[in-house]
């Protein structure tokens, strides 16, 4: 991941490039959904892996996955929290290579009638937190020159959705920020991204995209269905890895098409 890496062709081999293994993954919001699909594929390409998430789930979520995975439960907007949860992280396992800052909240409200409590709710976890996240593990990597940070958008960055104002502004503001990081730490050894879903097939979008709402939704999508966790999984992986040293600043839709229309 380091420029003195990339000088090496025999970095961007095949079967290296893909392959984690003594690599430090962090990822937030990993106790369920998009979050605990990325751990398990980081974990059986090798990765030890450092979980965040507010809900004591983790716990078992890590667990599970065995091996070198570790939980850490945090509220990723309390600076302090995370302040103290990266370091112990750093200290932990002596490195920290890839951050995929996952954590996020939904909510659809009429946009004349978003209650405050519910926008602050929204921003302070969609785009504070994940800042407060990668503003910390970026000390590290800076420190070691390299590093791969991946936040994760959406596709309300990008088109209009009714009842997302709250929503598409945290996700909008990602994309804004992850650009000023990019062009700042490219020069030193890190690439910053993000993936932008379509909706995404989790346990959370029973609650908001049931019934006939849903059945639109996927009309719309010109592949016609919702995305896998698992998909997303592999766009972090791709973006994680060496083969994409190349690409920084960039946002990666994995929408099926929905936002080309």
């Amino acid at each position: 991941m380091s420029h003195e890496n990339l000088a090496d062709e025999s970095a961007l081999e095949f079967s290296r490039v893909f392959d984690f293994s003594g690599k430090v993954i962090v990822v937030t919001g990993a106790a369920s959904g998009i979050g605990k699909a990325i751990a398990e594929l980081f974990s059986e390409r090798g990765a030890r892996l450092a979980l965040i998430d507010k809900s004591p789930h983790i716990q078992s979520v890590a667990g599970a996955l065995g091996g070198d995975a570790r939980s850490w439960e945090a509220d990723i907007t309390e600076d302090a929290q995370v302040a103290r949860v990266v370091g112990e992280i750093a200290a932990t396992f002596g490195r920290i290579d890839v951050l995929i800052n996952n954590a996020g909240v939904g909510g659809i409200w009429p946009a004349e009638a978003t209650r405050s409590e519910d926008w602050n709710r929204v921003v302070s976890i969609n785009l504070t937190g994940q800042y407060f996240v990668a503003r910390e593990v970026a000390k590290y990597m800076l420190e070691a020159g390299r590093g791969r940070i991946v936040m994760m958008a959406s596709q309300a960055a990008l088109i209009g959705l009714d009842g997302h104002a709250a929503y598409a502004a945290s996700k909008a503001g990602l994309l804004g920020m992850l650009r000023s990081m990019a062009v700042e730490w490219g020069p030193r050894g890190m690439t910053v991204n993000a993936i932008s879903p379509t909706v995404v097939d989790t346990e959370m979008t029973a609650i908001y995209w049931g019934g006939e709402k849903g059945e639109r939704a996927r009309a719309e999508i010109p592949v016609g269905r919702f995305v896998k966790p698992r998909e997303i999984a592999y766009a972090a992986m791709l973006l994680s890895s060496d083969a994409a040293a190349m690409i920084n600043g960039a946002n990666l839709p994995v929408d099926g098409g929905n936002t080309i229309r």
